[in-house]
């Protein structure tokens, strides 16, 4: 059983940790890495408040609401923190721009800054220490979460990124409103009642569901949390017990994983930060083109081979649909088609998926050059990796390894990309940010600490504008 002596007893240790977690006792590396992670967060919803067209259902139903204390970015209004939560949820993974735990399959921080970010415009006391003690923990769980069933959640027919960012925002939810260890684990346990995020989201291609599925999980985070403080109950084990989160989701469990090196370790310090809007699994073969398409013309290339192991098969089966991707959002989970795109124009940015660039012709024929070659020895540990081998008319041919794509701890982005990166999300938000009030803004949020309200901290200074979300490209 899953509630044996072994298991017993982790989630009141998971809660306590949570708890304990302070400001004060975090390695200045660990704080900068949660600073890095936040602005990123930030920058990366706010592009999406004036691309993502698929999310103003859930805007729309935030601010039917009424009025209250949390922002809906994008907009001049705000709304209660639950709304609120729901309508930036379903911003912040829309663009596929933000950070991965290559390690596991999880976006760690996509439903955990909104949710926050909700919750302390609720509250000018919440200071900048307390919110990003409370995001460490957060990202951290998710991240344990993501690596620590018996099987992966994928088996079991769930889509994992969301479903643990909601036990884990949970958590983070409770601990930044002033729940203790037992109030931490009664949100994590009522979390678990408001969302099941089924497998389904990805594999049907034409959903919208992939993009704004945090909407669910930020919203279920608040609520368990603000629940939890109004002193409902849930279960005293709801990670480990029998039929708990992990037995439900995982399979058994949960491994070691959860608690390795618990407080010493935080694995939110370990995301990659994402240099192109798209899955994390395509970013590998995009670097290897960029790099190959310097030393030929892409013109001369009759086959494109991309080494791939069974995580990348969804980025490339059936071929025939991942050539000629119907949507943005088919698109972003091709490798023939970013890996072509980034052959033909030498990048791929926010506007590489839209209906001109799904039909541009030299990208379409090329892409369906771009094959695949079976690495049976890749697992999950091969996530973000891949190599391209480019076969010339020439009979040449060209080969790039990318063992750790860029973003990854072990190639990261510098401040400097990641202040760029804000900079130009900034720019596509609904009401854009000049690149000197985006430059301010990054400074700003990169030395977040005590003493300053999280939420005023957090708030940006736009000029008036239209607000309203540009048509989907879809």
């Amino acid at each position: 059983m899953f509630s044996d002596e072994t298991n017993r007893g982790l989630s009141a240790r998971v809660a306590t940790h949570v708890a304990c977690v302070s400001y004060d006792q975090l390695e200045e590396t660990t704080r900068d890495a949660t600073r890095r992670a936040l602005l990123d967060a930030l920058g990366v919803t706010l592009a999406a408040t004036g691309l993502a067209a698929e999310a103003l259902p859930y805007r729309n139903l935030a601010l039917a609401q009424g009025a209250g204390p949390s922002r809906v970015l994008g907009i001049d209004t705000c709304t209660n923190p639950v709304a609120a939560a729901l309508a930036n949820g379903a911003l912040a993974h829309a663009m596929d721009f933000g950070d991965a735990f290559d390690p596991g399959a999880a976006h760690p921080n996509a439903a955990l800054v909104p949710a926050l970010l909700a919750l302390s415009d609720a509250d000018p006391r919440i200071d900048g220490g307390r919110f990003l003690a409370a995001m460490t923990a957060g990202s951290d769980l998710a991240c344990r979460l993501s690596i620590a069933p018996a099987r992966t959640y994928e088996e079991g027919g769930w889509y994992p990124p969301a479903l643990v960012g909601l036990i884990a925002s949970a958590a983070a939810c409770a601990k930044l409103i002033g729940l203790d260890a037992k109030g931490i684990c009664d949100a994590m346990g009522l979390a678990m009642l408001s969302a099941s995020f089924p497998g389904e989201i990805k594999y049907d291609p034409g959903s919208p569901l992939r993009g704004v599925r945090e909407a669910f999980a930020a919203r279920g985070a608040v609520e368990a949390a603000l629940l939890a403080q109004a002193d409902a109950r849930a279960f005293a084990e709801p990670l480990e017990g029998r039929a708990g989160f992990f037995a439900i989701y995982g399979g058994g469990g949960p491994t070691d994983a959860l608690t390795a090196d618990l407080g010493t370790r935080f694995l939110g310090d370990e995301v990659s930060f994402k240099p192109w809007p798209c899955c994390r699994g395509t970013h590998a073969y995009i670097e290897a083109a960029l790099e190959l398409r310097q030393r030929c013309d892409w013109r001369e290339i009759v086959r494109a081979e991309a080494e791939i192991g069974p995580v990348q098969e969804m980025l490339i089966r059936p071929h025939s649909a991942k050539a000629a991707p119907e949507n943005s959002i088919q698109a972003k989970f091709s490798i023939p088609f970013t890996t072509a795109h980034a052959l033909v124009h030498g990048s791929v940015s926010l506007d590489s998926f839209g209906d001109a660039a799904r039909a541009d012709s030299p990208v379409l024929e090329l892409a369906q050059r771009v094959v695949e070659r079976r690495n049976p020895a890749w697992g999950r540990e091969h996530a973000a990796s891949g190599s391209l081998t480019l076969i010339l008319r020439s009979g040449e041919r060209l080969e790039r390894q990318v063992p750790q794509a860029a973003g990854h701890p072990g190639n990261p982005l510098s401040n400097t990309a990641l202040i760029d990166k804000f900079i130009l999300c900034a720019s596509r938000a609904a009401i854009p940010l000049d690149s000197g009030r985006a430059a301010a803004a990054a400074a700003r949020i990169l030395a977040l600490g005590p003493g300053v309200s999280a939420s005023s901290l957090l708030r940006m200074e736009h000029k008036t504008s239209d607000t309203r979300l540009q048509p989907s490209s879809d």
